[in-house]
């Protein structure tokens, strides 16, 4: 389309810019990663909810970077501002806005990589969408806007704990190294007691191992982070196209890094038949729960929780950002080749645990909401919710 005019009645027909996630629970970030700062507006929060900074710092102080031998070495103080809906510590129901300055910037290390883009990077599709790109550890498209999702998510967790919901997630893998099949679930504090997030011992020393190689080679690689929701209420989630899952996952894929998502048996349900994967139902609790002997749904039928622990399972790729020499092309389309300076990881899965809590957490309070404002109606059906 040609036109000022045009271009602009388009962008009033489709939403383009896609910065908000959620329908009730509403959260909009903006901010780079080489900018002064970056922050968010969390929109539909409840009034009358204390805020907890000693956890919005320990979740933050947990996705940080530098915390451990594997790990970029960038540390940010990441120090939250709350510039609006709060009134004496309490949420007011106005939008609660922050701001996260950065302060450890090295904006320098990117100079070389003005005009050259980088391989699996957001370089070239940037560049072809909007016609520029922010050459410094790639502006929006930076793991460093993830540090907003974290306050958010640590700002509405104290409200599901307090009805009995809770998210935990952990590294379950790295590369070809796994935790063993049967490892029960780790509760969140086992898995901030271990630099990698994996509680299973010998499984965290194998993973120490094949870090420390792919490290002095100048290499990287991806893993996989388990996640977990236990206390949901039967009946959450907006079929057909607004299923608990579908919803969660388009979230976890929303993460820089994440090239897979499961719930449930995921991908291994294709290898197995009826008489495998179903779970035998064997009593119904008030509020739509319902017990089973397995849980190999995940939780979720119909698009819809069943009150069983919704599990699912995020694939991450390797970090693109490597020390070995790769070819790619300059701005031009000429040949380059390229071995990226900076400070980057050597694996993305260890500080992307308190990210996939804290969206997780995000979506099932977005739902809960959802779920609370469809049953208060007054042509709900009182009887179909025992």
């Amino acid at each position: 389309m040609q036109g000022t005019g045009q271009r602009a009645l388009l962008y009033l027909c489709y939403p383009m810019a896609m910065n908000t996630l959620g329908q009730l629970l509403r959260l909009t970030t903006f901010g780079e990663s080489h900018g002064p700062a970056i922050g968010g507006v969390l929109d539909g929060l409840p009034s009358g909810l204390d805020i907890d900074h000693a956890r919005i710092a320990a979740q933050l102080k947990r996705r940080a970077s530098g915390k451990g031998e594997h790990n970029s070495s960038r540390l940010e103080k990441d120090e939250v501002e709350i510039v609006s809906g709060l009134f004496e510590g309490k949420t007011t129901g106005a939008p609660l806005a922050f701001l996260i300055r950065n302060t450890d910037q090295r904006s320098e290390d990117y100079e070389a990589l003005r005009e050259i883009l980088r391989p699996s990077h957001a370089d070239l599709t940037y560049q072809a969408k909007y016609g520029l790109r922010d050459h410094r550890g790639g502006g929006r498209s930076s793991a460093r806007e993830t540090a907003t999702w974290v306050v958010a998510g640590a700002i509405i967790e104290p409200w599901l704990n307090k009805g009995g919901i809770f998210v935990e997630a952990y590294v379950s893998s790295i590369g070809e190294v796994d935790v063993p099949d049967g490892f029960p679930f780790p509760t969140r504090e086992q898995v901030a007691q271990t630099p990698l997030g994996c509680p299973h011992t010998d499984t965290h020393q194998r993973m120490q191992v094949l870090l420390q190689r792919l490290r002095e080679e100048g290499d990287s690689i991806g893993g996989m982070i388990s996640g977990r929701i236990r206390g949901l209420p039967g009946g959450l989630g907006e079929p057909v196209f607004g299923k608990f899952h579908a919803v969660l996952g388009q979230a976890m894929l929303s993460i820089n890094a994440v090239k897979g998502f499961e719930i449930g048996e995921g991908f291994h349900a294709a290898r197995l038949r009826g008489s495998q994967h179903n779970d035998p139902i064997t009593s119904r609790l008030p509020g739509g729960r319902v017990i089973t002997q397995s849980n190999h749904a995940g939780g979720v039928l119909g698009g819809i929780t069943s009150g069983g622990e919704v599990l699912f399972r995020v694939a991450f790729k390797p970090v693109a950002s490597i020390a070995l020499p790769q070819q790619t092309i300059d701005k031009e389309g000429n040949p380059a080749e390229i071995a990226i300076r900076g400070r980057h990881d050597a694996c993305p899965v260890p500080r992307a645990i308190p990210v996939v809590e804290s969206l997780a957490a995000l979506v099932t309070a977005d739902f809960l909401l959802q779920h609370t404002a469809y049953s208060s109606l007054p042509q709900q059906n009182q009887s179909s919710r025992g």
